[in-house]
């Protein structure tokens, strides 16, 4: 609660809070993951291919025999919808010290149910309309999530820039980040990803080493192109190790034609290396058209700091002496005499040109001039002719041009790395890609989200964004990141139009020798990194949305039992691995709380069901059929659902229902919790070590099946305010690999968690939003500094904790509570006010 006795703050004196919105861009309206639990459609196939006839060519194992590939064509669906500024209204300074809001008051404007009935009668309509446009973050196969984004939602020719950063090595660190926490990533079983859809990232990239890599990242940039509209761009970080071959892939994929340029940057000291260390990295920069491809020039400023300015070392004096700069002068600028005006001298000849001579101060010179007799006289006229021995040269002023133009060397990105991210881009380098080839509006995408640097500099400068991975991890934190980020509020060029009428920009003169010599006024050049802020504004995040790729049915997994048996026989994968998984199951049973388990006498395979691989009976004599979840995807609430619907089907009745998987969806999770059928129902963790014997050192636990259970969570009634509510969060069930135990608690390990007040069981729409483990300048505190006259530091410090602010509800009103553990593990608790 707010401390008693503050005083009250003048609204006049607080900024305004304030986020950009695209109001001119609609969005698909994907599907929220409540309303597709029933969705039993299969995905459907598409098929890519290139052209082998393409010049120039480079070979790797496995080209050939990919000239095609296919991809699945998935819906991709929505798990969280976040505006930052409704998370912000509950700890503004303007309501704080309001008795009767308690904190509940708003800045912004009340959200409005009628929208949200609009939104829930719409829900199983999706696709057949637009929605306004939210920036997405979207959780899966990039590969995927491209072709879904082409095929299903028709977004072809939409993007103005893509950023690929795809790992440059095969160490885990460069692939694997374990905990959201923890940077440091070692070569040790225990920095193995514990994400099926990470390890099966890995494999894919690296099953052939740099062949399979090649692969990888072909099919990537053909749908890249396809994404680009024709005045894009494609920007692929990578180190020296595979420059060439990845160039050689960029010419294949958009042609020589459109290859921009090679951009190298600074990225800090260099490695350790037996020959010359490596301090930079590179771009590749390709077109989708060079012919048409939208560019803005960059600038920086000319200094004498960093030897920019080096040859500016005249001094014009307002007398009409000239002289050049003493030793002492050029190494201090600060001694140079405030009257004087520096310039250099710059050659006039120009080879080609005819020539003539030309009189000046009685002297005659004779040549090819850069301009004619009268832009001579000009010159000569504004005092801008230098004579240097036996030529004559014009004065360049200093100030003509202060600014000089970025070039493909960025030796300034060092530095600027405040890394959450065991793998993390600097922002700069980010920065420049987006300026120079978009504008505000635009979009932009990252299929290479790691820690969100390309969403969180295309929310900065007023891009839309999509930015996506395939690690859970990466997404939570580019999540916080991008929740947590106040920017300056950039003033529009017309404010009644929003963001896409652009910015106002500063600008600097450029005065050229053929103004001086026409003379006309010198142009000006536009400083598209230096937009005029309006001081009276602070600026967060827009809305955007969480997203996933579904665990796929009617392709691999949802395989009936008699198709499995007839290929039992051969190298089928899954079906190898689940006859392995059900042979481990039946060794090791599964754990449950305080080290006991669940054993079984007998697993056999299962026939006749889709979503069943084997039935069996426990050391009680209870019937079991087990559900074994993909290995490489999480699963989801609709592949939950239909397996549980199944189970009814089943004769005889099954006493246990048993569901294991790698990782569940949060929704999944519940879905089990709360499942209305007439077997137990149980929720089975799968140790990852099943599936990372090859990449494991060391061997595999013994603990390969444990129960989990829901999150502990309760709702506190207000002791005296009617239908005032808080939600305290207790922890969740932890099985901590060292001890082979499950824990239960485990608070100090929640990395994130959000609460909805109002959950209308289609997507999380969070009001109140959390980070325990933000430390001393993580989560809300740097938010908290910046904003420290408009947000109550009492308020916000309790989204630090594991107990919510105070808030308002009806009885029997659904909340939902999602927590996401340091490992990126989410799970999600619905309950009813009454239920407390």
């Amino acid at each position: 609660m707010a401390k008693v006795g503050k005083k009250v703050i003048n609204p006049e004196t607080l900024r305004g809070i304030d986020a950009y919105e695209h109001a001119d861009k609609q969005r698909a309206d994907n599907p929220k993951i409540g309303a597709v639990k029933d969705d039993k459609k299969p995905d459907t196939i598409k098929t890519y291919a290139f052209d082998p006839n393409l010049d120039p060519s480079l070979e790797w194992a496995g080209k050939k025999e990919g000239l095609s590939f296919d991809v699945p064509t998935s819906a991709i669906h929505i798990h969280e919808s976040i505006k930052p500024s409704k998370v912000l209204k509950p700890v503004q300074t303007i309501y704080a010290n309001d008795k009767e809001l308690d904190g509940q008051g708003y800045l912004f404007e009340e959200f409005d149910p009628v929208q949200r009935m609009k939104a829930r009668a719409q829900a199983l309509s999706y696709y057949q309309h637009g929605v306004d446009w939210t920036n997405r973050m979207i959780a899966g196969d990039s590969l995927v999530i491209m072709n879904s984004l082409l095929e299903k939602e028709g977004m072809a020719g939409q993007v103005q820039m893509v950023y690929i950063d795809p790992p440059y090595g095969i160490k885990y660190g460069s692939n694997f980040q374990p905990f959201t926490n923890k940077r440091d990533v070692k070569e040790k079983d225990e920095d193995l990803s514990q994400e099926p859809e990470m390890i099966k990232a890995f494999r894919d990239t690296w099953e052939l080493g740099i062949h399979s890599y090649l692969s990888y990242l072909r099919n990537r940039l053909l749908l890249a192109r396809e994404l680009l509209s024709d005045t894009g761009s494609v920007f692929v970080q990578i180190s020296d190790d595979n420059l060439n071959y990845v160039k050689d892939i960029c010419n294949e994929v958009f042609g020589i034609d459109n290859y921009v340029n090679i951009i190298a940057f600074t990225k800090g000291s260099g490695l350790v290396s037996r020959f010359l260390p490596s301090r930079v990295d590179y771009l590749l920069w390709y077109a989708k058209d060079k012919n048409k491809t939208k560019y803005h020039s960059l600038y920086k400023p000319r200094s004498f700091e960093d030897g920019s300015a080096d040859r500016y070392c005249w001094l014009d004096f307002p007398d009409g002496t000239r002289r050049s700069m003493t030793k002492a002068e050029k190494n201090n600028i600060k001694l140079v005499p405030n009257d004087a005006k520096i310039y250099k001298p710059s050659g006039l000849l120009s080879q080609g040109n005819p020539i003539f001579p030309f009189t000046y101060q009685g002297k005659t010179y004779n040549q090819a001039w850069k301009t004619n007799l009268k832009g001579l006289q000009n010159l000569a006229e504004h005092g801008r002719l230098h004579i240097s021995a036996n030529s004559l040269q014009y004065v360049r002023y200093f100030n003509d041009f202060s600014v000089m133009p970025i070039t493909q060397l960025w030796d300034d990105t060092q530095g600027d790395v405040d890394k959450i991210y065991a793998v993390q881009t600097s922002v700069k380098v980010v920065q420049r890609c987006i300026l120079m080839t978009t504008d505000p509006g635009d979009l932009v995408l990252d299929i290479t989200c790691g820690s969100g640097t390309t969403a969180y500099v295309a929310e900065q400068w007023g891009r839309r964004w999509i930015t996506c991975d395939t690690s859970r991890i990466a997404l939570e934190l580019a999540k916080e990141r991008i929740l947590t980020a106040t920017f300056d509020y950039y003033k529009l060029q017309h404010p009644e139009q929003g963001i896409a009428s652009g910015f106002v920009y500063k600008t600097v003169p450029h005065t050229t020798l053929k103004s001086i010599a026409n003379n006309t006024p010198p142009e000006t050049e536009i400083l598209y990194d230096q937009p005029e802020v309006d001081k009276a504004k602070v600026r967060v995040s827009g809305p955007f949305t969480v997203e996933a790729l579904p665990a796929p049915i009617g392709i691999t997994d949802a395989v009936p039992l008699e198709e499995n048996e007839a290929q039992a026989g051969n190298s089928s994968g899954m079906t190898i691995k689940q006859d392995n998984w059900r042979d481990e199951l039946l060794k090791t049973g599964i754990v449950t709380k305080g080290g006991d388990r669940i054993r079984f006498t007998r697993l056999e395979p299962m026939k006749g069901t889709t979503y069943f691989q084997a039935e069996g009976e426990t050391t009680e004599g209870k019937r079991a059929v087990v559900c074994f979840g993909s290995e490489n995807k999480v699963m989801d609430a609709r592949y939950v659902y239909q397996a549980l619907e199944e189970s009814t089907k089943i004769f005889p009745h099954p006493d246990y229902v048993v569901i294991a998987a790698f990782q569940f969806g949060p929704e999944a999770k519940d879905l089990l919790a709360t499942a209305a059928i007439n077997s137990t129902v149980l929720n089975v963790q799968m140790n990852t070590d099943l599936m990372t014997e090859d990449l494991r050192k060391g061997q595999r636990s013994s603990q390969s099946f444990w129960l989990i259970g829901q999150p502990d969570v309760s709702i506190i009634k207000h002791g005296s305010a009617k239908n005032r509510y808080k939600v305290v969060v207790n922890g969740f069930d932890y099985f901590d690999a060292k001890t082979g135990k499950i824990i239960s608690g485990g608070k100090n390990d929640i990395a994130m968690w959000m609460l909805d007040i109002d959950y209308d069981g289609l997507c999380v729409e969070p009001e109140q939003v959390f980070f325990p483990m933000g430390g001393k300048d993580g989560g809300w505190k740097k938010l908290a500094k910046t904003l420290k006259a408009e947000i109550d530091p009492d308020l916000i410090e309790k989204y630090a904790g594991n107990e919510s602010l105070w808030f308002n509800a009806k009885p029997n009103q659904p909340i939902a509570v999602k927590i996401i553990d340091n490992r990126g593990i989410e799970s999600l608790r619905v309950l009813k006010v009454g239920e407390e």
